[in-house]
Order: structure tokens, then sequence, then C-alpha cells
């Protein structure tokens, strides 16, 4: 082989051994934590059971075992007598970190409205660790989180999914292993944002077909790499000739242009980026998931979907959760059609995934709230909804959609020990999180002000200043 020659091929093995290496890669460490005991606890184990006066054993920062088991000498024991235990709480949509506080013009890194397609972005690259609101969250029992992008794009970026810790960087807060998201949004804010510029989209019929155009284009782009790398490895098994080599150098010259843009787009074709679809409408919901299955790919979850109610069997069917709102609805003719049962609808025994979110940095403080108004909601329509069934709706439900539901989201043997610890039972209007865990560490305790995290920018404009 000629030098050149070898020289592309080492440069191809370097090309493909960074993209199994993905940049801005997750540098989280669990801190420290000690072997720790809860004992006599209502427990919502996240996955259909309830379990009364029962033993929960955090070690190594994991589950070691919930009801009854051996635990080291020395371990911290935590009497938790007519409390109640839960997986740490996980919203699904959240904009902390891209909209912090305080709400000014300079700290609106969310949508990069420039133009409809802007699936380049990372929503990980606005997160401004230092915002109060994370703090906030973990008050309320928030120990993972997904930050999206804003919807004004049609494909506005790529989320991130992140452990709920004090850090001086996102990489730091980084969910190991978490899959990727891709933010899109259909209906009102689309068509709005880019037809008061008098450009394309400035309709619903336009949103869809420009979507399809870059589903086309994602398609053509794995299908140019897929034959450059068939045209390099059949060169290559006849690279020990000179007319081999010759091929082989010349197909390595001419690789498909990069495209981070394409790169997200067929990151979800391929099955590894979740889609996360801002939609209201449920006629827009059906034509989506049509779209789908147009490109073969699959939708995720409906983010806000006030009509999902509407077409809950469908989204059953496919496989599709709804992350929705208790009792949001009516700001806007798209929001219009909403019920407080929606969420009660959707969350079906045949394979509804119902999920309660916040979209909002004060709404995240009080999930477990939200979620109390959606089971009232449906009890009063006359659905059976226990506790231990309305939980999943913000833990093991909301672990499913951002994909990390093998690691978090049940209080389960082999699980992170993401825990909180309730006053009392959480669907109350009363309760408050005592204390919070994060793969066994505790992180918040209400009643200790040095577990009660302040971001550096806190600490920075509210220290007393002494003359």
């Amino acid at each position: 082989m000629t030098s050149k020659t070898l020289t592309a091929v080492l440069l191809l093995a370097s090309a493909l051994a960074q993209a199994d290496s993905p940049p801005f890669p997750s540098t989280y460490k669990p801190l420290p934590s000690e072997p720790t005991l809860i004992r006599n606890a209502t427990i919502l184990t996240g996955d259909g059971e309830r379990l009364e006066n029962a033993d929960l054993y955090l070690e190594n920062g994991k589950v070691a075992w919930v009801g009854s088991g051996d635990y080291a000498d020395g371990s911290r024991i935590i009497d938790a007598t007519g409390r109640w235990v839960t997986p740490g709480i996980i919203d699904v949509h959240s904009h902390l970190g891209v909209y912090p506080s305080p709400d000014v013009d300079a700290h609106s890194d969310g949508n990069e409205a420039t133009a409809p397609v802007t699936a380049e972005v990372w929503s990980e690259h606005s997160v401004w660790p230092q915002d109060p609101g994370f703090g906030r969250a973990l008050a309320g029992g928030i120990t993972t989180l997904q930050i999206l992008p804003g919807s004004a794009n049609l494909f506005g970026g790529r989320s991130v999914t992140l452990k709920n810790v004090s850090a001086g960087t996102y990489q730091a807060m980084k969910f190991p292993n978490a899959p990727y998201g891709l933010k899109m949004a259909c209906g009102e804010n689309p068509k709005r944002v880019y037809g008061r510029r008098n450009s394309a989209p400035s309709n619903r019929m336009g949103n869809v077909a420009a979507y399809r155009s870059s589903w086309i284009k994602a398609q053509r782009y794995i299908e140019d790499w897929n034959d450059y790398e068939r045209k390099v490895a059949e060169h290559e098994a006849k690279a020990g000739d000179s007319e081999g080599n010759a091929a082989l150098a010349a197909a390595l010259n001419k690789p498909p242009k990069r495209d981070l843009e394409l790169e997200t787009l067929a990151g979800v074709l391929k099955g590894d980026i979740i889609v996360h679809m801002h939609c209201y409408r449920a006629d827009e919901m059906v034509t989506i998931m049509d779209m789908a299955d147009e490109f073969g790919y699959q939708v995720g979850t409906f983010h806000h979907g006030v009509e999902a109610y509407k077409i809950a069997d469908k989204l059953a069917e496919n496989g599709v959760c709804g992350a929705l709102w208790a009792d949001w609805w009516g700001f806007k003719m798209e929001a219009y059609d909403g019920i407080q049962e929606n969420i009660a609808i959707v969350d079906r025994p045949e394979g509804g995934c119902a999920i309660v979110h916040s979209d909002s940095d004060e709404g995240i403080q009080r999930l477990n709230q939200e979620a109390t108004k959606a089971m009232t909601r449906g009890r009063a329509a006359g659905l059976s909804i226990p506790e231990e069934r309305a939980i999943a709706w913000i833990t093991s439900n909301a672990a499913k959609s951002l994909g990390v539901d093998a690691y978090t989201g049940t209080v389960a043997p082999g699980m992170m020990a993401d825990v909180v610890i309730w006053n009392q039972n959480p669907f109350s209007v009363y309760a408050k999180a005592d204390q919070v865990f994060i793969d066994g560490a505790q992180v918040y305790d209400r009643l200790d002000d040095a577990l009660q995290p302040l971001s550096d920018f806190e600490l920075g404009q509210l220290l007393e200043v002494t003359p």
C-alpha cells in the first residue's frame, strides 16, 4: 500500500473513531455517598407497587434492596415513619439553563430562530449551570430533567438530559449514556414566527412540506455515507494490487461533505436520537405519526398535546408518550380544546404512556402537585388511579420518554439511588420534599441550610457586605 493510501486509510479510521466518541462528553461523577438505610416509609416504587412500612437501602450509589435485607454496620439510618419515599422526580420538558433566571434578554438562549430548520444546534451549548432554577427544582424533588430548545422552529435542535447537581459546567451535569433528543414543533409557533417575516413556512401545509423535504435530505445523506463506506470496503478488500490501491485512494479522497444539521436528522432515522415534538392538536399529531411512518422513524413523545385525549388509542398503538400539562389551556387557538382529564385518559392501561411535564421554571418546583391535579380530575371522571400508578407520570414514564429507564425512574435493586423522602403523601398540596438523594448522595435537606444549594450567581449577589 502506498504512503498516500495509508494516510487516507488512517484519516478514515480517525474519523470513524471520532464518530463513535461524540463531542462534549459527559464528565458527570456521582458525589461521594454513604450507605443509607431508610426505614418504615410508605414507598411508591414507580413501577406500580406501593409498600407500607417498608425499608430501603442505598449503597454505592445504587438501590441495594427494597423491603428487607442486610445492611452494613455503621450505615446511616433515617427513620421515615409517617413519611413517603418515591423515585427522584423527572421533568421531561424544561428550559432551565437556556432561559435562566433572571429573565432578561441577555439570558434568552433557547431559540435559534434564524431559520425554520436548525437541527444543527444543541441546547447544551446554551445551558448556564449557574441558573438558580436548578436549585429551586431540586427542592421540589427534581433529580433529572431534559433541557430542550424552544419551539420557534420546525426542527429546533438537540436536547440534553441532565442530572440536577451543582456543577461548574454542563458536561458535569450530563446524564451518562442518555440519548440525545430532537426538539420539533408543529402548528402555530413556526408558522407564526416565519410567516411574520414573509418567509416559509407561513401555514400548516408549509410546515409539513418543510419537514418532509428535510427528511428526504437526511435519507440522501445516509445513502451517500453508506455508499462511500461500501466503496471503501470493496476497494480495501483488493488493495493488495496497484489497481486496488489507486481505487481505494480515489474513494477515500471523495467522502461526502459533513453536515451538522443532517447528522442530527440522520441520527433520528437511524434510531439513535429520540423525537420530542411540541404539538397541540389531535389531527396534527396523527399527521406527524403518518409522516414518521413514511420516513421510518419513531416519534418518542408529543409535548403539550392538549388534544391528546382524542387520540389516546392511537398514541398507545404507536408507542408514543404524551408529556402533558395538568390544566394549561386556552392561551392560543390550538390550545383551546383542552380538558383537565387529558393525562388520565392518555394513561390507559393498554400501553398508554402519560407524563406530567412543566415547561416552566416555576411549575417544575411542584411537579408532584401538577400530578395531583391530573389524578384528581381522572378520579372525578370515574377512572381508577391509585397513587402508585400516578407516580409513574413523573418518574418511570418520564424516564422511558428520555431513554434512561434502565438507570432511573424506579426504586428497584440496581437502579441509580435517585430518591426523594417526602414529609407526607406527595400527592398532598401540603407535601414537601424533606430530603433528596442523587446516586445515593444527599444533595438536599429541607431542614439543613448547608444542604440547600445556592448557585454561584446567587452567592455573588446575595452575600451581605459588611462595611
